[in-house]
């Protein structure tokens, strides 16, 4: 895949925030579903695609501080209590909100890591935006106090980790952040906190739970989803740096997600449950839209599909499933394997290609109207922000240069353990 091709890719992929993004309220939605609700981690994400947007000239600086701008006034402002239908509560919102109105949607739970990714992206636009203009002035203060406002003790409900959520309705939920994901960056915010923060020690609790494994000869920190190697690594550069628990393996955690990467590969060529499509130039299973709920008898084999699920592997689950936007997320860990992929994507299925880039994901094994399988007819916004930053970070390193200047992160990864490398 060429240069200029990726540069359409991320230019087509970012159009997702610049044209479903409600301009009232900031809300953006969690797909391109009819009366899809908005997800707070997709405003987040969006939020943070918006430096990118700017030094890419896909809108202007003004046109992105008005945005942003309409976002954090909202959120600042946004009705936080114990209400069923508050925007949030503690500092923290609600995993899904009502396009219009931006309150609680469904009987959705205050997410801890999907406010950790909405924080993140308004802490990305304050380290961006830095002219002594009165609005990029207001935006900092704005995303610091949106930031000072959670508490992220009460998280912890007494225990030793942090909860996943939480309910009006029935309160914390009965799951904490253990076991490697996507959490590494919910810590390091969290124990950087001047305000609520985290002790060190929940770092230490987290990772007191990974995995190691080794799968195909690969020794690794074991996640099964793509996505767990990718979330945290859009905002940090985990090059050269490492905890304790890295340094006592000998890599980092971005070794660690080449590797994870390389495995995704070889499970796809080993093809355990034989699904159509896999292989060297066809792999990548995720978090993602999927054909089912179904149960289809194909040549003879009975096979389950899923509708949206944390697909992984090499346990599964795993219906057939691939999902290009967690390819092009893997872009800075291993290009060698990831460009070549993306070119197969785009020549063997070019319908999966429509405006805002490559569609959620696909299925070859699912036979439907289309002889190529299934394909995702949408888009979701968990998976647009990821192609922009991770372009961005492979082409420039841009966006990981631009959060070494973010305190927090630097000083949360400290204070975590981290050392070496640009800390």
């Amino acid at each position: 895949m060429s240069d200029q091709t990726l540069a359409k890719l991320q230019r087509d992929t970012f159009g997702y925030f610049q044209h479903e993004t409600n301009l009232t309220n900031g809300m953006v939605p969690d797909n391109t579903r009819t009366g899809a609700h908005a997800s707070i981690a997709a405003i987040g994400l969006g939020l943070a695609t918006y430096p990118v947007a700017v030094e890419q000239s896909f809108i202007s600086r003004d046109e992105a501080v008005d945005r942003v701008l309409t976002t954090l006034r909202f959120f600042w402002t946004s009705p936080q209590g114990m209400e069923s239908d508050a925007t949030g509560y503690k500092g923290f919102y609600y995993h899904f909100l009502h396009m219009d109105t931006g309150r609680r949607a469904w009987e959705s739970e205050l997410s801890t890591i999907d406010s950790t990714i909405l924080i993140a992206g308004a802490l990305t636009t304050a380290t961006y935006f830095d002219q002594e203009t009165e609005l990029e002035k207001e935006i900092r203060q704005l995303a610091d106090d949106l930031y000072r406002r959670i508490d992220w003790q009460w998280a912890m409900n007494g225990g030793p980790k942090v909860s996943m959520g939480w309910k009006p309705e029935c309160g914390f939920l009965p799951y904490w952040w253990e076991g490697y994901d996507e959490a590494i960056l919910l810590h390091v915010l969290g124990i950087a906190s001047p305000t609520y923060p985290l002790p060190p020690e929940t770092y230490q609790a987290f990772t007191s739970t990974y995995s190691w494994k080794e799968i195909y000869g690969i020794e690794f920190l074991y996640g099964g989803p793509l996505f767990m190697h990718q979330i945290s690594h859009l905002w940090i550069d985990f090059r050269e740096i490492q905890d304790e628990f890295m340094s006592e393996k000998g890599i980092d955690y971005f070794e660690n997600s080449r590797r994870a990467t390389y495995i995704q590969q070889q499970y796809a060529i080993r093809n355990p449950n034989g699904f159509k499509g896999y292989g060297e130039a066809t792999w990548g299973i995720t978090a993602s839209d999927g054909p089912g709920p179904a149960v289809l008898t194909i040549d003879g084999i009975e096979r389950s599909f899923f509708d949206y699920e944390s697909r992984g592997v090499p346990y599964g689950p795993d219906d057939g499933t691939i999902a290009p936007w967690a390819v092009v997320a893997s872009l800075p860990f291993a290009p060698e394997i990831v460009l070549p992929t993306l070119r197969s994507f785009n020549d063997l299925y070019p319908d999966m290609t429509s405006k805002y880039g490559f569609k959620c994901s696909f299925n070859p094994t699912f036979n439907g109207e289309n002889e190529k399988g299934w394909i995702s007819k949408g888009y979701y916004g968990l998976d647009q922000g990821p192609v922009v930053i991770m372009i961005e970070n492979y082409r420039t390193d841009f966006f990981w240069e631009l959060m070494k200047k973010c305190r927090y992160i630097s000083d949360g990864l400290r204070k975590a353990g981290f050392k070496g490398g640009w800390l």
